[in-house]
């Protein structure tokens, strides 16, 4: 068999060129119809993810000034019923002619305003006598050895408060220690 210096492929059929110039047009048009649908894609994803954090930076910016505002006037309740007890205090300092059992009358019910006020903010004392001294609550003004449990609160100077179960202001306290022989 003589040897063919030509390549052995087939020469392709007039029919064949012929499909094969029509299909590359048909395979651009589908290519630059397929980069212009991506195109617009990314196009509506990109204003999409805009309007979402545009939407985040309102949501932040919005709860910042909620929190300022909290924190400027969260107290204005608070300061609203202690108004009704400064207002008692006026009246009572104003009376002149008052006897000792008026004041004290007046003093109470003032307190008891006070103390109306308190449980709204929920503010409560700490009086400790007789319980283990804890100090997260208590502090120590000092240690005497007595007949009683060592750490037991034994005195109070001052009664602590909390407000929602933390410390506002601990207890001042007398603390029982062990007795030395």
């Amino acid at each position: 068999m003589p040897h063919n210096t030509k390549s052995e492929e087939p020469t392709p059929t007039d029919h064949e060129i012929t499909a094969s110039a029509h299909a590359e047009p048909e395979v651009a048009v589908d290519l630059a119809d397929l980069l212009q649908k991506a195109e617009a894609e990314a196009q509506e994803l990109r204003e999409a993810f805009l309007r979402a954090r545009a939407e985040t930076e309102n949501a932040r910016r919005q709860a910042r000034e909620e929190i300022a505002k909290a924190g400027k006037f969260g107290i204005e309740r608070f300061a609203a019923d202690l108004l009704a007890v400064k207002d008692a205090l006026e009246l009572a300092l104003a009376a002149d002619a008052a006897t000792s059992e008026q004041m004290r009358e007046g003093v109470t019910l003032t307190l008891k305003q006070l103390d109306a006020a308190f449980e709204k903010a929920h503010i409560q004392a700490v009086d400790p006598q007789g319980q283990p001294f804890d100090p997260h609550r208590h502090q120590a003004m000092q240690m005497v050895a007595v007949d009683a449990p060592a750490n037991t609160v034994v005195q109070v100077f001052q009664k602590g408060y909390l407000i929602h179960d933390r410390v506002l202001r601990p207890a001042m306290v007398v603390v029982a220690k062990e007795k030395t022989s």
